[in-house]
């Protein structure tokens, strides 16, 4: 992801997540470290033709990632899309040579939770009202040895 994303990235965010959609100020602070020797973060997007249909990042931290966003347009939900970019995410987490990576989920979203578990996500714990406004609480996941989850995918693939 780039700053010329930003815009594309923003109209997907408020369609997905209209209730606590991310600003342009914090896709821009992101991307801030996500260059340069003092990186910590990776963000990507996918592209069909012009048209952003998703975007995914993730932040390290010493031995721990944490999974930021991941976002599929609507029209291509079940396509492996958003497969590709965790799997995206977790080769990034092996590159920062983290041996864990967390994420949060909201406990609504039944999909999500089955992609994460699908790449072997166990649920660790809540996080209560942590989806503002909507006081919606996230299920904690964690992931250990993400360089085992990646084997075999790619993000073109």
């Amino acid at each position: 992801m780039r700053w010329w994303d930003i815009d594309a990235v923003l109209e997907l965010e408020r369609d997905l997540f209209p209730e606590d959609a991310w600003s342009r100020g914090m896709f821009w602070s992101e991307l801030a470290h996500a260059r340069g020797p003092e990186a910590n973060r990776r963000y990507v997007v996918a592209e069909t033709g012009s048209r952003i249909v998703g975007y995914a990042g993730l932040v390290a931290t010493g031995e721990q990632a944490d999974v930021q966003t991941i976002a599929v347009s609507r029209d291509l939900w079940g396509t492996g899309l958003g497969g590709r970019l965790l799997a995206e995410l977790l080769r990034a987490a092996t590159t920062f040579e983290c041996a864990e990576v967390l994420l949060e989920c909201r406990v609504d979203n039944a999909r999500a939770r089955k992609l994460y578990e699908r790449f072997g996500f166990e649920p660790i714990g809540f996080r209560r009202g942590y989806y503002q406004p909507g006081n919606v609480d996230a299920l904690v996941m964690r992931l250990t040895a993400p360089e085992n989850s990646v084997q075999g995918t790619e993000i073109n693939g």
